[in-house]
């Protein structure tokens, strides 16, 4: 039986990134990482008001760790793939750039290069070393209600090209969801998508991109909560299961780089209603399955008690101490390639504003370069574009209802609240809707309606 000595506690924290709420550094977050020691620290959209306050809170994050005796810088991270989910741009932020199915549209690998470069000098210098990012589902099922434009397609060029911007820029990338969330129809934020194919449809249609990923040595990979039971037996989701992420991941495709699950508050796992094991379970799960680090975004008493769960499971054996410390040296490397050591992060706030507006000058042009560049006319059997104000007199723009319609993106729900009311607020319509009919408004009379289930909404001018 291991003893859980001091060197024992802080080699589990390393093993866990967690999540706190809050534009300034709370004191659930100050307990995690000082009294827990955890070593890794993912930031939210609820997290980030502007670039500098970013920096400032990933310092201060950082300044708590060496005080506690951290060997080690934590690993900031971030959900930055572009264009939907982009958690760190906004206006005072990040560039807003182009998601990964209108990148494929451009068709130019370099682009998509360029961009992912240029995202990652964002996240840089704002402290930031670690997305996850990118997408390598390939987006089989057309009602897949997670994936969608968030997949670059069924190749892994993209994807490879998009790993290689950001390691370019200093932040390690992380290919997600392995072995590939896009041949389901469940959205596992919801529930445990079950998917039914064999090895060998698996390594035909979905392992493609992550072959690819791991050929070019991709610094991170991301394990999906998703149950495939012709590989495994049973329906125990990939993320928690030693068949996939040793045996497949490690085993059969070799991969050496660190392994992280999705967030385990995912209902696939959190939920025990729907045939989850629960979220400290969960973790502890994930670490016996082969996981380098357990992923818990949201809720402090989840997070509280998954470490401490992990602490009984390496006391009884449950969980190998001797693995846990192999483990570890993967995150260390990866540390040690990517934090820059504790020097690394001296000054960081005195370059910081002019570096910041020379940048973000370059990839506003970038952006609007890759946006311009893929738009793309899949039918127009009328000959009506581009649109001329001459021959169109009324235009008719039909938009769905956004809110809630991808529960990857952080803060949806929270954003779009009646006060009082635990029920999301159908929105009128997005920004990018509005902004959409601003422009269509300078051809014609617009008149805007959005839609629901039915075809039912109400009209906007």
């Amino acid at each position: 039986m291991a003893s859980l000595d001091e060197a024992t506690r802080r080699e589990i924290g390393q093993h866990f990134v967690f999540g706190f709420h809050g534009q300034e550094i709370s004191e659930d977050v100050k307990t995690l990482i000082t009294k827990y020691y955890v070593g890794n620290i993912i930031l939210m959209k609820r997290n980030i008001r502007d670039a500098e306050n970013t920096l400032k809170i990933v310092l201060g994050l950082q300044q708590l760790a060496q005080e506690a005796g951290h060997e080690r810088p934590l690993l900031i991270g971030i959900d930055q793939e572009n264009g939907l989910v982009s958690a760190f741009s906004s206006p005072t932020a990040g560039t807003q750039f182009p998601g990964a199915m209108a990148q494929a549209a451009i068709g130019d690998l370099e682009i998509t290069r360029k961009i992912a470069a240029a995202c990652g000098q964002e996240l840089r210098l704002a402290g930031i070393t670690w997305t996850y990012s990118p997408v390598a589902d390939v987006n089989i099922n057309p009602l897949n209600p997670v994936i969608g434009v968030r997949s670059f397609g069924s190749v892994g060029e993209y994807a490879t090209a998009a790993s290689q911007g950001f390691v370019s820029s200093g932040v390690a990338s992380c290919a997600k969801h392995f072995p590939g969330h896009g041949d389901t129809h469940v959205d596992s934020h919801l529930a445990l998508p079950v998917i039914n194919k064999t090895k060998e449809e698996i390594y035909a249609g979905d392992l493609p991109p992550f072959q690819a990923l791991i050929a070019a040595d991709i610094p991170s990979i991301m394990t999906a909560h998703i149950a495939l039971p012709l590989l495994t037996g049973d329906n125990t989701p990939a993320s928690l299961s030693r068949k996939i992420t040793t045996d497949l991941l490690r085993g059969e495709l070799k991969y050496e780089g660190l392994v992280v699950t999705d967030c385990l508050e995912m209902e696939a796992v959190s939920s025990v209603e729907k045939g989850g094991c629960g979220c400290e379970e969960g973790a502890v799960r994930a670490l016996v399955a082969g996981a380098d680090i357990a992923m818990i975004c949201h809720t402090y008493a989840w997070q509280v008690g998954a470490v401490e769960q992990t602490y009984a499971a390496v006391e009884s054996g449950r969980i190998s101490l001797e693995e846990l410390k192999r483990s570890g040296e993967r995150i260390a490397a990866m540390k040690d390639k990517f934090t820059g050591g504790w020097n690394g992060l001296v000054g960081q706030e005195l370059t910081f504003a002019d570096a910041w507006e020379g940048v973000k000058k370059k990839n506003v042009e970038l952006s609007a370069e890759a946006y311009r560049k893929s738009t793309t006319v899949v039918m127009d059997t009328g000959s009506l574009l581009p649109l001329k104000r001459a021959r169109i007199k009324n235009i008719l723009l039909l938009t769905p209802q956004r809110s809630e319609i991808n529960k990857a993106v952080d803060g949806s729900a929270d954003e779009n609240r009646n006060p009082g009311n635990t029920q999301p607020v159908r929105n009128t319509a997005a920004p990018y809707d509005k902004k959409f009919v601003e422009i269509l408004e300078s051809r014609g009379a617009v008149e805007h309606v959005i839609y629901g289930p039915g075809l039912s909404g109400n009209g906007m001018r």
